[in-house]
């Protein structure tokens, strides 16, 4: 995943998990001036309760086709 990837998620689903904060922040050095900016507008809806810490439940990557 990426900063950015991972930015819209979040921003779509209105939720970020622990481990995908845990990722970001490990990975703070190796981002763009932009993702940087991108997480810290992330942090704010975090504040604001605009995101929420949760958990996301995966949707299939293939809905299920049943031929009749």
């Amino acid at each position: 995943m990426t900063a950015g990837a991972l930015f819209l998620e979040s921003l779509s689903s209105g939720v970020i998990t622990q481990a995908e904060i845990d990722w970001l922040l490990s990975q703070q050095d190796r981002l763009t001036r932009a993702e940087q900016a991108a997480m810290q507008r992330l942090g704010r809806l975090l504040d604001q309760g605009q995101i929420q810490l949760g958990c996301r439940i995966e949707r299939p990557a293939h809905p299920r086709v049943t031929v009749s």
